[in-house]
């Protein structure tokens, strides 16, 4: 076993006057690529806000969250270890961003490029670089509003790579894609998950679980009810009760698909 980038232990968390979890514990290590799978209303994208720094949870005995092993966390180190893809993001973007400033806003996590923000020649480098890498060269004078649900969730992949994070937590990455735009992203988190970096894939889509993922958590009203490896738990009777209703699930050279029960 690794070590650890995030340690719940007991966790109690709110969101206004609703309480999201009351005794979640969790441990996440580093090497180990893993899928937290529920419905919506789960908990999903809280457990995402926990994990960066967006969500507090109450300060009690015996209650503990640590971040690469450390209580006390920076966020611009934190932004360098852990990249983030999810759709809070896109929504917060301007249509009139162009491509590359999307890209940029990794470098100091922020929405696209303020005027008191210069990337620096190394950093443009590394961003050119990547755009290249992920084809999306075209996209870089174009702006946010004009692209397609792919187009701009492979700007916003790029976004969260800048670093070179140990670390890449994606919510939802295929959600609202066509087939052939869902294929994508899809490919690189398993050149990705092959290349040294540790995924989180968080979804409701089980269709988006690629078979480097070995572990699988189940949510389901803010409990964890099913924590173990992908063989045990993607299985039609734990889907059918996670998601509350009949599911049939069928595999296929590591990937899975759901159909009505």
């Amino acid at each position: 076993m690794g070590s650890p980038y995030l340690e719940l232990q007991a966790i109690e968390a709110w969101l206004g006057a609703k309480a999201v979890f009351t005794d979640l514990s969790l441990r996440l290590d580093r090497g180990e690529h893993a899928v937290v799978l529920g419905p919506n209303g789960s908990g999903k994208s809280s457990l995402i806000r926990l994990l960066c720094r967006e969500l507090y949870p109450v300060v009690k005995p015996g209650s503990a969250l640590r971040i690469f092993g450390s209580e006390t966390v920076n966020l611009w180190e934190l932004r360098r270890r852990i990249g983030l893809l999810s759709c809070d993001l896109e929504a917060r973007h301007h249509p009139g961003l162009r491509g590359v400033d999307v890209v940029h806003g990794g470098w100091f996590g922020s929405v696209g490029l303020g005027p008191h923000l210069h990337p620096t020649a190394s950093q443009h480098q590394r961003v050119e670089r990547l755009m290249a890498e992920l084809q999306l060269d075209q996209l870089a004078q174009r702006h946010f509003g004009e692209l397609s649900s792919g187009e701009r969730r492979r700007l916003l992949l790029a976004r969260a790579l800048v670093h070179q994070p140990e670390v890449l937590v994606l919510d939802e990455p295929t959600n609202g894609l066509d087939l052939r735009s869902r294929h994508q992203p899809l490919q690189l988190m398993r050149h990705l998950a092959m290349g040294g970096t540790t995924l989180l894939l968080v979804t409701h889509q089980i269709e988006a679980i690629v078979p480097e993922i070995a572990r699988v958590l189940l949510l389901q009203k803010g409990r964890l009810i099913g924590d173990g490896a992908k063989s045990a738990l993607l299985q039609s009777d734990r889907l059918s009760a996670l998601f509350e209703t009949p599911l049939q699930l069928i595999s296929h050279h590591g990937w899975h698909q759901v159909l009505p029960g």
